[in-house]
């Protein structure tokens, strides 16, 4: 039972990440539906980031003496909501309404089931519990966004964000079968946040993940207009290419998985060196499809490892507090999600994809400069 109720964490956070992301391969589709530019339908997802930035400490503040599989369950119905309320939107402000609805979800679900492993298996199998939770990321996009965008080819966007609230509604079945009921062990107080904020390894925790981040969202958010204007490929071959790169994600989510308990510091590093080697070349290359699938495949394995190291990096950084090192990396994470996918999308609009990608391929460069930078990882002694 506990592997069940690890399985169903994981499928929550699946469509979490897969709705979240949806909007990525069926963005000029969207745009094109309300007459909105590139750019302005990027705002489905920067709405997400930034309400799931504020709803992670607030909501799980506020919840924090309320029974844990209660507040998952509860936000998976929120979530399906949003999916629907998506799909039938006659108007463009409603599709960001849901997404507002799915900025709480992400904030307040991923900061109590990220450290749940430990009160679901036995203190032996928590390591292969996290790694199975955080196999979501890569699934969501191995499976979710080019599924979903194939959905969007064949019958269109509405139909598949009917099919993700269909989905997120089995999900909340299976948490309510799996899960045994959690009654909150230590309360996430405001007070507790402060404190970590204080610590300098949570500082560098902030920073590289605002960095790599920033990064990785504004220029991986508008990588559909760069694969039509610039690579000028296909719908269908542009799914394929997002489906190659979700796979490479899953082999980076667990090779970082992997090496990142005993070298988070490198870890970290070389992701960001790949997605800026990426992004830096793809204007080139990416002109023709084969260096365009050949990058996206490495680009698919380096950030795989991205929101394992981020995590871990924030969880050695306060090992007391699980679940407040999840409440700031869930806040830190979408906060520059939004961000980025907002400056991306400024910078699309006024510029062109090519753009877009060598400015986010110097940002990673200033992340790896700062990884280089620092005398040791999460792990070393606190210095003043």
């Amino acid at each position: 039972m506990g592997w069940l109720a690890v399985v169903s964490v994981m499928l929550g956070i699946f469509v979490i990440v897969t709705t979240e992301i949806l909007p990525i391969g069926l963005l000029t589709s969207i745009g094109s539906s309300f007459t909105v530019s590139d750019g302005m339908a990027g705002l489905m997802m920067t709405m997400p980031g930034f309400l799931a930035a504020i709803a992670a400490p607030l909501v799980t503040v506020a919840t924090a003496r309320f029974d844990r599989r209660l507040m998952l369950c509860v936000f998976m119905l929120l979530l399906a909501l949003a999916n629907f309320l998506a799909a039938a939107a006659p108007d463009y402000w409603l599709v960001l309404t849901s997404r507002i609805m799915v900025g709480i979800t992400i904030g307040g679900f991923w900061s109590i089931g990220a450290g749940l492993a430990e009160r679901l298996v036995p203190p032996a199998s928590v390591g292969r519990a996290t790694a199975v939770i955080f196999s979501a990321v890569p699934l969501g996009s191995v499976l979710g966004v080019p599924t979903g965008t194939l959905i969007g080819d064949l019958a269109g966007w509405r139909t598949a964000f009917t099919v993700m609230g269909a989905l997120t509604v089995g999900v909340l079945v299976m948490l309510l079968l799996f899960v045994p009921p959690l009654p909150p062990v230590q309360a996430t107080r405001l007070s507790v946040l402060n404190g970590m904020i204080r610590s300098i390894n949570t500082r560098f925790a902030l920073l590289l993940t605002f960095l790599v981040v920033l990064a990785h969202f504004g220029t991986y958010t508008y990588v559909t207009p760069f694969l039509e204007q610039v690579t000028h490929a296909s719908g269908g071959l542009i799914t394929t290419f997002l489906l190659i790169y979700g796979a490479a994600g899953i082999l980076g989510n667990f090779l970082g998985g992997a090496w990142v308990a005993r070298y988070p510091q490198s870890v970290f590093g070389l992701a960001a060196a790949l997605i800026a080697v990426v992004t830096l070349l793809l204007p080139a290359l990416g002109r023709w499809e084969t260096g365009a699938v050949m990058l996206l495949i490495v680009w698919g394995i380096a950030y795989g490892a991205v929101p394992v190291a981020s995590q871990t990096w924030f969880s050695k950084a306060a090992p007391h507090a699980p679940e407040a090192a999840s409440v700031l990396f869930t806040a830190s994470f979408q906060a520059t999600i939004s961000m980025g996918a907002l400056v991306g999308g400024v910078i699309l609009d006024r510029t062109s994809p090519s753009a877009v990608m060598l400015l986010g391929g110097c940002t990673a460069v200033l992340m790896v400069l700062a990884v280089g930078a620092l005398p040791a990882g999460p792990d070393c002694n606190e210095r003043p």
